[in-house]
């Protein structure tokens, strides 16, 4: 059969498999409506709420953006009380997102496969993280708590031609909310199983006709979910305080101007792992509860563990007239993480890494939006000067106690213009195309120096340290710049006024850099390959989608298939290696690897069903094959040996909302029973099979929620993960190194239990 001829063939089978899976879905929607109460309940279809995102730098309808998005409203989130956008991941098809090993504010996210685990200073997030359209260059304090949001919107595949930068796997937006025209104060609190008392206070004002001033408080408190056998303090507890402040001017109606400013700080205790193994040589016993540890690191140079990050930012909006707006965001962030990791877990000092992080950047963005009659778009032009600064010890046990010194100062430059339209050919068919050129400029200064002993080194607290041997000085003369040209085109026609399908081509690009980790005498790794660093990574993703809804717009479904050509995957990681040739491990040093070429391919579903007035059921599925075809190492293709991290096959969901009216507390209002049970499915930690990977699991939620009619007061109670499930979301991997071994698993929150209240003044 000629090329051409596969091609329609495969389109059309595409097609007709998206209508079966959104007929599918409204069909047992149908069927429970018609089997039970009646059709509408006197609802109309002008009564069902329609969503409104900004997935294309514009408002528009969900169902109606050709693009593969999942919005949660504040409203959703308040009732479902999710305390950080780690929470939503068991509701977005494809997606993980979790707290990063031995944290609890740095970010791990992977979407459709691609992500990136590593949080050290030179390795660049997959998945971008934006609060109101400024991107977060670094994963450290991202796992920020949920408040003062309108909507949080998550993008699937690559996003370049939209967005300020580039981002090869999607996006997650926090859209925060406006001030209000009038006195405004808001409170909620919580308290919880573990001793969980939250607090958030937010008040806003307008001072004039054309100025309104707003800020909010919030402290989030919790004991550990374990205990430190060795020290008695907490293992898994929270202790943070957040604060946001902004200020909005209207001088004319055409013109907006936000000033904002952000902060937060976790004073949390370090977070240490759950030992998977007996200790080699002590053979300390693995412990009952996953949640303890005898960890004896408490301090990295000298101080305890601290997150620290703040922001500034000023968003200029223009109205030129009815079809252009000039847009300017401008912003400065900064990072600070002193971080204690004890990767043994144990009261010895067998492997521990005291670490330090820093992080600062600043951003300009300019974009031209129009919307005329059947032409929409935007243009735009960004840049970023990005420094991510890290150093730590990595004190090892052995026949020669050693601690090694490693610094990375990683700095990026990049600029890029991006442009996306879309036209509407005739009333049912429109074509978008869109274009983005990236330049990304990186510069490093990489030194690693050995000291005998286990007690640390100069740089991080131990002056007396007796130098060994350098192994790495590369503190000039790194830099790399790549180039590329990524385009979009999408085409969707409207089957009807309520069925929109959509095909989409579009390129991602994350550019090269450097390990900050690289052993070049130790670990025998050539200058030249240190000095020319990891190459840049692509993907070419195409995708047909078809979204729909029934019945008046009640009923909502969104399909998609997708395909990803994924090339030169950037893939970090730490290895121990023997430096000395006595055929044991005396240390570990990173190796990144670009593995040529992988295949991605999967199929997403969700469904919203108003199925009465008062009942809502929603849903969501996805499938995802992800693998490599081609994955070099040492000159041998061992692609067949490899797997997608943080990529589980299968994930679900399927969550349930009833309201009944009920009067308390002398006002009318309504009581919203809420429950959901998701579904993961196995995942592997590494690229490589180990006995950290987690076997597939379920995690059951629910929620009582009364909300007074006029939306003042709302009260509820809630559990997440009933079930007491325990599943691994990260660890460490270091068998042979140390006396003792390191493998050492974190978990997921188990069993909790909160009851919170708000009140709007």
């Amino acid at each position: 059969m000629p090329l051409t001829q596969q091609k329609k063939k495969l389109v059309n089978h595409s097609a007709a498999a998206l209508l079966a899976l959104s007929s599918g879905a409204a069909g047992m929607a149908h069927a429970q409506q018609s089997s039970g109460a009646p059709a509408s309940d006197g609802e109309t279809a002008s009564d069902v709420q329609k969503v409104v995102v900004t997935a294309r730098r514009r408002e528009e309808t969900l169902q109606d953006v050709p693009v593969s998005v999942t919005a949660f409203s504040a409203d959703q989130l308040s009732k479902q009380a999710v305390p950080d956008i780690t929470a939503l991941a068991v509701a977005l098809p494809n997606t993980t997102l979790k707290a990063s090993r031995a944290t609890n504010s740095t970010l791990t996210a992977f979407i459709r496969g691609v992500g990136q685990a590593d949080p050290l200073a030179g390795f660049e997030a997959g998945v971008g993280i934006y609060i109101d359209d400024i991107y977060l260059a670094r994963p450290q304090a991202a796992v920020a708590d949920i408040y003062d949001v309108e909507r949080i919107e998550v993008l699937r595949g690559p996003q370049g031609t939209l967005y300020g930068r580039n981002t090869i796997g999607g996006a997650v937006k926090y859209v925060t909310r406006k001030l209000a025209p009038k006195t405004d104060v808001r409170l909620r609190g919580t308290i919880g199983n573990y001793r969980q008392t939250d607090g958030v206070v937010t008040a806003s004002t307008p001072l004039s006709d054309t100025v309104r001033i707003g800020g909010t408080v919030a402290r989030f408190k919790r004991d550990g979910f374990g205990k430190n056998l060795f020290t008695g303090a907490d293992n898994y507890d929270k202790d943070s305080t957040a604060l946001r402040l902004s200020a909005e001017f209207t001088p004319t109606p055409d013109l907006f101007i936000r000033i904002a400013a952000d902060g937060t700080q976790d004073d949390s205790n370090p977070k240490n792992g759950h030992r998977l193994i007996v200790g080699r040589t002590s053979g300390a016993p693995i412990l009952s509860n996953v949640y303890d540890t005898r960890a004896n690191l408490t301090q990295a140079a000298g101080h305890d563990q601290e997150v620290t990050a703040h922001g500034v930012s000023a968003v200029v909006e223009y109205r030129l007239d009815d079809r252009f707006t000039l847009k300017s965001i401008t912003a400065s962030r900064k990072d600070k993480s002193w971080a204690p990791i004890d990767f043994d877990s144990l009261p010895v000092t067998d492997m521990h890494v005291p670490a330090l992080y820093t992080n600062e950047q600043v951003s300009q963005e300019f974009n031209l939006t129009y919307t005329g009659e059947r032409l929409q778009g935007v243009a735009g032009v960004y840049y970023i000067d990005a420094q991510a600064f890290n150093k730590f010890d990595t004190i090892l046990a052995g026949a020669v106690p050693t601690s090694t010194f490693t610094s990375g100062d990683i700095g990026t430059k990049a600029w890029a213009v991006y442009a996306d339209g879309s036209y509407s050919v005739t009333d049912a068919l429109s074509l978008s195309l869109g274009g983005r050129y990236t330049v990304d400029e990186r510069t490093a200064s990489i030194y690693r120096q050995i000291f005998l002993g286990a007690n640390g080194t100069p740089e991080m607290g131990n002056p007396g340290a007796i130098p060994f041997r350098i192994d790495t000085d590369l503190r000039s003369g790194l830099e790399r710049e790549d180039k590329k040209f990524t385009p979009r085109v999408a085409v969707n026609y409207k089957l009807g006024a309520d069925h929109n399908l959509y095909a989409s081509y579009s390129e991602g690009f994350k550019g090269g850099g450097f390990d900050p980790r690289i052993n070049i005498v130790g670990g025998r790794l050539p200058l030249a390959q240190a000095r020319a660093g990891y190459k840049p990574e692509t993907i070419e993703t195409s995708e047909l989608g078809l979204k729909s809804a029934f019945n008046g717009g009640r009923i909502t479904t969104n399909a998609a298939l997708f395909y990803s050509d994924y090339q030169d995957v950037q893939i970090p990681g730490s290895v121990a290696i023997d430096t000395n040739g006595d055929g044991r491990d005396d240390s570990f040093a990173g190796v990144t690897t670009n593995a040529g070429k992988a295949k991605i391919k999967g199929v997403e579903l969700e469904a919203v069903a108003n199925l009465t007035r008062d009942f809502m059921l929603a849903g969501m599925y996805s499938y995802i094959d992800a693998e490599y075809k081609e994955y070099i190492v040492a000159g041998v293709n061992v692609a067949g040996q490899r797997v997608f991290q943080n990529t589980p096959k299968n994930s679900a969901n399927l969550r349930a909302n009833y309201d009944i009216a009920l009067p308390l507390m002398g006002r009318n209002g309504k009581v919203s029973l809420i429950a959901s049970v998701s579904y993961k499915g196995a995942t592997n930690q590494f690229e490589t099979v180990s006995i950290l990977d987690q076997e597939s699991y379920k995690l059951y939620d629910a929620s009582i929620v009364w909300t007074r009619s006029d939306g003042k007061i709302r009260a509820g109670i809630h559990g997440k993960n009933l079930g007491n499930e325990r599943y691994k979301t990260a660890g460490y991997l270091f068998p042979t190194l140390g006396n003792e071994g390191t493998v050492t698993a974190f978990y997921g929150n188990p069993r909790t239990v909160s009851a919170t209240v708000e009140y709007r003044f």
